[in-house]
């Protein structure tokens, strides 16, 4: 397993980072289980493990936690904040007094004195980011992370970080982790090029694009809309709606270029993240230890031009053909408040 820099912080990282998102009661509830998925990925060269303090309530640190025991120096562990973890307003956020508990919270139950980046897992638009990156800065200072990057912000707010941290004199972002596939390249256009702009690392999650690329679902085929991820999502595996022909179509014309590379789906969709030289490591989140294995077998994969140029006809670069599950959308968007003046002020005379 190749090693890049994680954005300028000198921590070497494996291309390929563990994410923990199935380990616990959403996903996998076998520890013991979870546990070898997690030895086999140290095993294989992998150096990286994400997680989440909100992975199955807590669950997922815990049982990272107790299979790092014993490797623990090994290993880049990462891990976030920001979604409540609890009844109460004040229990989530990006907030100075909620970081700081939360921060606690995560080393109490991943059994560590230390994480090695901590990212702040979505904006938060009721917090000053000077109060978040000062509240970070500190945890530094305090030797309980070792640095601290964001996660799925959209360029702008990643822009502003970094402007407040240099005014500021305060501890920046070194990483994003945005969403990324064939299928979802949209941060290729803004996010990826700014990443690269301020020399930030990028963890990019769902490469298999919820499941699309995993050739699981395949134009003509039925689909069954009550279980997994159909079951959740209906709406985006729905074959007969007319916004998901283009997902289809697109999948069918990958599957044939897979086949062409001798390669699988999974294979051909993880390495083509890989390539894109603003993206430090891929996570992928494998539930079962058979899906780790069929993953890591691409490892080697190298895409050519010819490739990845048969991708571009397929997917546009910069194209967003369906929206990756819990991007967070600016209350610019949501608020209609924000977009409509008084009813008395919205005529010019």
């Amino acid at each position: 397993m190749r090693h890049r820099v994680l954005g300028g912080t000198g921590i070497q990282v494996s291309v390929h980072c563990l994410g923990t998102m199935m380990f616990g009661a959403v996903g996998n509830p076998d520890h013991d289980d979870c546990a070898r998925i997690i030895h086999t990925a140290l095993d294989r060269g992998i150096n990286f493990v994400d997680t989440a303090d909100m992975y199955s309530a807590g669950e997922s640190e815990v049982i990272v936690g107790k299979a790092l025991r014993g490797r623990r120096d090994d290993v880049v562990l990462a891990t976030k904040v920001h979604f409540p973890m609890g009844e109460g307003p004040n229990r989530g956020g990006n907030s100075r007094r909620w970081i700081v508990r939360a921060v606690e919270d995560s080393l109490r139950r991943l059994g560590t004195d230390w994480i090695d980046l901590y990212q702040v897992h979505r904006p938060d638009h009721t917090t000053d980011v000077e109060e978040t990156l000062g509240a970070l800065t500190d945890l530094v200072r305090a030797g309980k992370i070792r640095a601290f990057g964001c996660s799925t912000f959209p360029a702008e707010e990643i822009v502003e970080a970094q402007h407040v941290a240099e005014r500021r004199a305060l501890g920046r972002f070194r990483t994003e982790q945005p969403p990324y596939s064939i299928l979802a390249r949209g941060i290729e256009t803004a996010v990826l090029p700014v990443c690269r702009r301020y020399g930030m690392g990028v963890l990019v999650w769902s490469p298999l694009a919820s499941g699309f690329l995993t050739g699981r679902y395949r134009q003509g085929a039925a689909v069954d809309l009550t279980a997994g991820r159909p079951a959740r999502t209906p709406a985006r595996f729905d074959p007969a709606l007319p916004g998901n022909a283009a997902k289809y179509a697109a999948v069918e014309e990958l599957v044939a270029l897979a086949e062409d590379v001798g390669c699988s789906l999974p294979e051909l969709a993880v390495a083509f993240t890989a390539a894109h030289p603003a993206v430090t490591s891929t996570i992928i989140g494998p539930r079962t230890l058979e899906q780790l294995e069929g993953l890591l077998k691409g490892a080697a994969l190298t895409l050519d031009d010819a490739v990845l140029d048969r991708i571009d006809e397929i997917v546009p670069p910069g194209t967003n053909l369906y929206q990756p599950d819990g991007v967070w959308s600016p209350p610019a968007l949501t608020d209609p408040a924000l977009r409509r003046r008084p009813l008395a002020e919205r005529a010019a005379a």
